[in-house]
């Protein structure tokens, strides 16, 4: 006999998941006392190599540290990522970076945009590789050195983005691509990865749900279907479409163009 799946669950879970989405204009207003830590309890039981739990997490509250790391965000990770995307043609480049006029003028407006700092906390995740010793070796190898560590963080940061959207709080995903000033900010040992900053706080926007391709354009059953692989030029045509796509939501979220 076949046992029954607990709909009722999954139902709760895929709501949660769809409705899920990156708010990136919170409230400054306080939160409950102990929600971050109930959205750090959900994301340690995340999976990891090993079991190693190789997470931290620095909760800042401070207003003056945490424009600290927005100004560093703004005049490091802002200014590398800008450039960096204009090596791409201008239809494929990030909708966020998708704009006229004089490059200087257009940086100063994207770092306009930083606001996360308003949030009333940020989770700062760190990841100490010295505990990913315990994993097997392959994880080591050929070419993907820590992708255990990275593997493990992305885990634990997904639950906490969940479990924050369970909680009716909004967050972000601010990527870390030069990890210095934060180090120096926050007193973090040289051998940490600093992994992500998640503001975290009461949406001031409704948020609105995301959107994916069809589910059957993406499962295979048994072998990969040949009739489904896509070739270069294709994928390029679909990023083309999918910026297209989003560029004018972000215009609509950064009041540009209405």
């Amino acid at each position: 006999m076949t046992e029954a799946l607990n709909h009722k669950d999954y139902d709760l879970l895929l709501d949660l998941v769809k409705t899920r989405s990156s708010v990136r204009s919170l409230k400054s207003d306080p939160l409950p006392e102990g929600s971050v830590e109930k959205i750090i309890e959900a994301g340690h039981w995340a999976m990891s190599g090993a079991n190693s739990q190789p997470w931290e997490f620095i909760v800042v509250r401070d207003r003056e540290t945490k424009l600290a790391i927005q100004e560093a965000y703004k005049e490091v990770n802002i200014d590398y990522a800008y450039w960096m995307e204009q090596q791409r043609i201008p239809e494929l480049r990030h909708p966020s970076f998708h704009l006229k006029g004089d490059p200087y003028e257009q940086i100063e407006h994207i770092k306009s945009r930083a606001k996360w700092a308003d949030a009333p906390e940020l989770i700062v995740v760190i990841g100490d590789g010295r505990r990913q010793w315990g994993t097997v070796m392959a994880g080591h190898t050929f070419g993907r050195d820590q992708s255990h560590l990275t593997d493990g963080l992305a885990n634990c940061c997904q639950i906490m983005h969940l479990a924050a959207a369970s909680l009716g709080l909004g967050t972000q995903w601010i990527t870390i691509h030069i990890q210095e000033p934060y180090r120096r900010i926050l007193n973090i040992p040289d051998i940490y990865t600093i992994y992500l900053i998640i503001p975290v706080g009461f949406p001031a926007v409704e948020a609105k749900k995301g959107v994916r391709r069809d589910i059957e354009d993406m499962i295979h059953y048994d072998m990969y279907d040949p009739g489904k692989f896509i070739s270069n030029e294709g994928i390029l045509d679909y990023l083309a479409g999918l910026r297209g796509k989003t560029l004018e939501k972000y215009r609509v979220s950064y009041g540009e163009g209405k």
